[in-house]
């Protein structure tokens, strides 16, 4: 696994190779977009089975929760790019073309053949993860957010029912107290509702167990301090992890990366 960080936008570039099981079920805080180059990857996103195959893009919007496999023995290659939020969000706003943050707008296909796209997404890739320079990198930016756009549908706003008003209170809760070892009775009482009922409603809302949300929600975090710098050892005590080998089991699981390797990786010192 080769990855690169362009320190000016945030812009993480992965090019991965995987045989049988990839990672498990995770997600990210970035817009990802990337093309698998070679073999067949499967994986879940949005309660469906997705298959992509060379030449095909794979775009997933944050808080998407999405695993991975290879089809074949030969395993899979893709190159990705893992976009910030608020820098895409600022970009596509200053060409009038919307706004994606804090994950109110989706894909409409989670895999596209579009070719115009295609071709973007590489010619973006190339520019940042060989480092062709910053006119190389805008200009290619600029064209993939343009293509990228037309792939895009905002979320109308829908009205809450009390019990999905709940949940999303309690995902705040959960933000608000990632670092503490919170229990289902704690979820209980600050929401309400009994520890059973309150599962359930919550896998219904949001696809994922309170605890399954919570550890996905920490690995998040804990990649974002990583980068920045911050010793793993630190992170995992502030995002609420019990040691460092904790937060690395579970990292490991998600991003087939040790915290210390991503963050070396981070240092945009290719393999």
């Amino acid at each position: 696994m080769n990855l690169f960080r362009d320190d000016e936008t945030g812009i993480e570039s992965v090019k991965a190779h995987f045989c049988g099981h990839a990672y498990d079920a995770h997600d990210h805080d970035e817009v990802l977009v990337g093309v698998t180059e070679q073999g067949l990857q499967r994986f879940n996103c949005h309660r469906s089975v997705h298959i992509s195959r060379p030449g095909r893009a794979i775009l997933i919007e944050p808080g998407a929760v999405h695993d991975g496999q290879a089809v074949e023995a030969a395993g899979f290659t893709y190159a990705m790019l893992y976009l910030p939020q608020a820098w895409l969000s600022e970009m596509m706003q200053r060409r009038e073309l919307g706004d994606v943050s804090a994950i109110e707008a989706a894909f409409r296909n989670t895999l596209t053949d579009e070719p115009a796209l295609i071709i973007a997404i590489q010619r973006a890739f190339s520019a940042i993860h060989h480092k062709e320079g910053r006119l190389a990198r805008d200009q290619s930016l600029d064209h993939l957010i343009s293509l990228l756009s037309r792939h895009i549908g905002v979320k109308p706003q829908s009205i809450l029912n009390d019990s999905l008003s709940q949940m999303y209170q309690l995902k705040d809760y959960l933000h608000d107290s990632l670092h503490l070892d919170v229990g289902l009775d704690d979820l209980s009482r600050y929401s309400g509702i009994d520890r059973f009922r309150l599962t359930r409603q919550f896998k219904k809302a949001f696809g994922q167990s309170p605890h399954a949300y919570l550890v996905r929600l920490r690995l998040r975090t804990a990649r974002k301090l990583l980068a920045n710098g911050i010793e793993p050892a630190l992170v995992a005590s502030q995002v609420g992890f019990s040691d460092q080998s904790h937060m690395g089991r579970w990292f490991q699981r998600a991003y087939r990366f040790s915290p210390a390797d991503y963050q070396r990786r981070c240092t945009n010192v290719l393999d």
